[in-house]
């Protein structure tokens, strides 16, 4: 009776005292057992060893039965909200067996001596009837909501929260319970789970995507937000609830897989739909800037502020992506953020390669004709039209055409003839104060990052200014370890503008620039310029140099 009343209704300290009495009677009972155990068996009364204990575990184990299948039949319990019958029995029981360990970690355990680890008793008899039912029912080919919900206490509910409860935590043996499910019961309903979610996952991705697409063959301008315009494209494919669809697909997905998936590294199958989604997006998008539409403008502003927001979460150090598939997917993203790119700075090319080919004309080192102020002027009335891109997007864009303007200048230059050394000196000071209009115009634009741009063209103009072969050396060596993509055909091409060097010099200048450029390479390099700097035409050149 004592047994059977562990669990009263509403605990009092009666109850408490009357199992304490009976525990110090099994004890007592115990230790007679003891004692009788040195006498031959012939010896032995009929009734030892009582074995009390023994039978004390037994009640235990039935009491517990009744327990779990009352709560399981339990209709009035509370959990009416959740959707079938399964779920309703499971959650009772879970329920149960929480409650049920809190009380005897919470007062009945202080009526046992510490040497039978009563709580552990107890834990092992919830833990194995538990077991026994959830594998009954996982064995009874369960829809894909139950099954989710199945697993969501396998393998998170009852090691969690319930034998994870700060009043149990560090006091039950949990590598001894196990898993409430073998693995051959809950490897299928994984696999279940798995193969759905992911379809589930694919038709979400397909579906949003087609959305948006329909929305760009149909002409439709995206809607403006604080100024700028914006698809709601990556933020319902990430985490954002659409309007019509009701999207939670990768956040969502990833978050419900936490928890009812014990192998977190499964959690790729779930991933990788999400490089199949940003392939797709890229190609779409490549195929919408092709065709030309006349709410293109609108259309890629609104795509590089998602671009913006898939790369964000992709680069996330707490998200769910391997490394590997973090680089695929960032690969896939600068192709799509180079397409978006590419259609704002193709006029902006045509508009350099007109101005610039006035550079190194005798009206431009004289200084009659403007060359980059009239460059910069028309570039201003360009870029006006990017008011409307988000502000992290458009300095972003501006870094890529600022970073256009001198490569474009430089390769210019590259392809120059100058004879005489007062064209070097007068084209050196005037690139120095054409390097100094470009960073001042692209700072006030709110460019703020690109600053060793203008240091690139700086430090040419010096190589052309010198004229002393060992000056010319050591501005090289230090170019060389400031830009290591700086390549043996654009030192010969820059070599070769230097008509006062003898064919002797050249070699050494080389010669000794490879063998220190890498001395003291510096560890603050500037991000690689020169690499796209095609200098093919110098081949040539160079192989007359080495004869």
């Amino acid at each position: 009776m004592a047994i059977h009343n562990t669990f009263p209704s509403s605990s009092s300290s009666g109850q408490l005292d009357v199992l304490r009495s009976a525990v110090a009677s099994i004890q007592q009972q115990e230790a007679q057992d003891q004692r009788w155990t040195c006498r031959p068996h012939d010896r032995l009364p009929v009734w030892r060893p009582l074995n009390c204990v023994r039978t004390h575990n037994t009640l235990l184990q039935n009491m517990v039965a009744s327990r779990l299948t009352k709560a399981a039949e339990d209709e009035l319990s509370g959990t009416h909200s959740l959707s079938s019958p399964m779920k309703r029995q499971v959650c009772r029981m879970g329920k149960r067996v929480k409650d049920d360990l809190l009380t005897v970690a919470r007062t009945v355990k202080d009526c046992y001596p510490p040497h039978m680890d009563i709580l552990n008793i107890y834990a092992g008899f919830y833990h194995q009837r538990f077991s026994a039912r959830l594998t009954e029912l996982a064995a009874s080919a369960l829809g894909i909501d139950d099954c989710s919900y199945l697993l969501l206490w396998v393998n998170d509910c009852y090691p969690q929260t319930v034998l994870k409860h700060e009043d149990l935590d560090g006091q039950i043996k949990t590598a001894c319970l196990g898993s409430l499910l073998r693995q051959d019961h809950l490897e299928p309903l994984e696999e279940q789970y798995l193969s759905h979610k992911e379809d589930q996952v694919k038709l979400w991705l397909r579906t949003a995507l087609k959305i948006e697409e329909d929305s760009w063959w149909s002409g439709d301008t995206p809607e403006i937000i604080d100024t700028y315009y914006f698809s709601p494209l990556a933020a319902d494919v990430i985490q954002v609830r659409d309007r019509c669809l009701c999207f939670q697909v990768i956040n969502s997905s990833v978050t419900e897989f936490h928890h009812v998936i014990r192998d977190q590294s499964r959690i790729q199958r779930i991933t990788a739909h999400l490089e199949s989604f940003l392939h797709s997006y890229e190609t779409s998008m490549k195929e919408f800037v092709r065709r030309n539409q006349g709410n293109m403008d609108s259309v890629v502003k609104a795509h590089l502020v998602c671009e913006q927001q898939f790369r964000k979460y992709i680069t996330d150090p707490t998200g769910s992506l391997t490394g590997q598939q973090q680089r695929r997917c960032l690969d896939t993203l600068s192709a799509l953020r180079d397409c978006g790119y590419r259609y704002f700075t193709c006029p902006i090319r045509m508009l350099l390669k007109v101005c610039y080919s006035h550079l190194w004309t005798s009206v431009w080192l004289d200084g009659e004709l403007p060359v980059v102020d009239s460059l910069l002027s028309s570039l201003s009335r360009q870029l006006m039209a990017l008011t409307d891109l988000n502000a992290t997007c458009r300095e972003s864009l501006l870094t890529v055409v600022h970073q256009e303007v001198v490569l474009q200048y430089v390769k210019r230059m590259m392809k120059t003839k100058m004879k005489k050394r007062e064209q070097q000196v007068g084209g050196a000071q005037r690139m120095k104060e054409d390097a100094q209009k470009i960073n001042d115009f692209f700072k006030d634009g709110g460019c703020s990052a690109p600053l060793w741009l203008g240091d690139v063209l700086c430090r040419i103009a010096e190589v052309l200014r010198l004229q002393d072969p060992g000056n010319v050396q050591l501005e090289l060596v230090s170019l060389a370890r400031t830009f290591p993509d700086l390549s043996d055909a654009h030192v010969s091409a820059l070599l070769s503008l230097k008509t006062g060097l003898s064919a002797a010099d050249v070699r050494s200048i080389r010669r000794n620039l490879e063998e220190n450029r890498l001395l003291d390479v510096s560890t603050s390099h500037s991000p690689p310029f020169f690499s796209k700097v095609k200098v093919k035409w110098i081949n040539n050149k160079i192989n007359q140099i080495r004869l």
